[in-house]
């Protein structure tokens, strides 16, 4: 017998006061610390921006340049298509501004069914909506983005240092609402701290048909039209909650596998040129790190693929430097 929604609910109240939640409060607060310059003209209204004031963006990255993306990087980096993403998105950021600051603070959206934080759970039948939200905070750190942006190996740099930089992320995530929201010691410590401008979510890939094709046999039942944006169907009065948001899944259509990214972000505090700007760098560099993928030296090890080992990330680029001089 599965896990309801509602029991689900019950059981992710009481382990918010477990221990190991507990002992995340202080790693939660760390990640929040300090605030990262205001985004746009104001800081966001939930008066004022709202639903019906939020602007929209699509791009779409060619089917060449996304099927290396999301199959050559992460394997070379032995690393997540999220990873990737939030790499390229780190080094799109440092470039907006500059190179300066450290990093950019994002929330970032996960499925929320991590059933391992619950002992017994199954969610596998049970319909509902299960996404979690945490902040993590990405850093391209002190690379050279010329370099990056050409797909010269300060790219893979970048890879390997956001991949840790999300390794470090406890049970994925999911214990940032418990221990902010539920439970009752750890929760007045969150008052006061800042929280992100920016949101991020990939929502993986999807078969899609255009709308000529809809329902006929060449396609699966559940297939999403490729028309489809993935933004609407939300009430325009409800308050947006972040200056901007960034929602990213791959199609698989017609011509290949195609990221399609729909940007949304408050009209009062963006426009449209700052974030079209940003949006482009992106792709550019995700075009970077899939033309750096082919370098035959690209990839390695992290430290968190030799965690038993002690090794730091110069001692594990040092033996793989040796081993290929052998």
């Amino acid at each position: 017998m599965g896990t309801s929604l509602r029991r689900w609910a019950q059981r992710l109240t009481e382990v918010a006061g477990d221990p190991a939640r507990t002992a995340e409060a202080d790693w939660w607060r760390s990640v929040l610390r300090p605030a990262d310059p205001p985004l746009g003209r104001r800081p966001l209204d939930t008066a004022r921006d709202t639903y019906s004031s939020a602007r929209h963006l699509t791009l779409t990255l060619p089917a060449a340049v996304t099927e290396r993306l999301l199959t050559r990087v992460p394997a070379v980096f032995r690393a997540e298509v999220n990873d990737v993403l939030l790499a390229a998105f780190a080094l799109a950021w440092a470039r907006r501004g500059g190179g300066r600051g450290a990093g950019v603070l994002l929330d970032l959206e996960g499925h929320g069914r991590e059933e391992e934080l619950v002992g017994g759970a199954d969610l596998s039948r049970t319909v509902g909506w299960f996404t979690s939200l945490h902040p993590v905070r990405v850093d391209a750190g002190p690379a050279d983005l010329a370099d990056a942006f050409a797909g010269g190996p300060a790219a893979g740099a970048v890879v390997k240092r956001v991949k840790e930089q999300l390794r470090e992320v406890p049970e994925k995530g999911i214990g940032y609402g418990l221990v902010r929201h539920l439970n009752p010691r750890t929760a007045p410590g969150f008052a006061g701290l800042p929280t992100p401008q920016v949101a991020f979510n990939y929502l993986g890939r999807f078969t899609t048909a255009g709308v000529e094709n809809a329902g006929s046999e060449a396609v699966p039942d559940w297939t999403v039209l490729a028309t489809a944006s993935g933004v609407g169907g939300t009430d325009p009065r409800v308050a947006l909650a972040h200056p901007l948001e960034l929602n990213a899944r791959t199609n698989d259509g017609p011509r290949g596998p195609e990221l399609s990214a729909t940007w949304s972000w408050a009209g009062g505090i963006l426009d449209e040129d700052e974030v079209r700007e940003l949006a482009e760098l992106w792709f550019r560099a995700l075009e970077a790190l899939a033309d750096h993928a082919e370098n035959p030296e690209a990839g390695g090890l992290t430290v968190s693929d030799v965690s038993l080992s002690l090794l730091d990330q110069s001692e594990i680029e040092l033996l793989e430097d040796e081993w290929r001089n052998l």
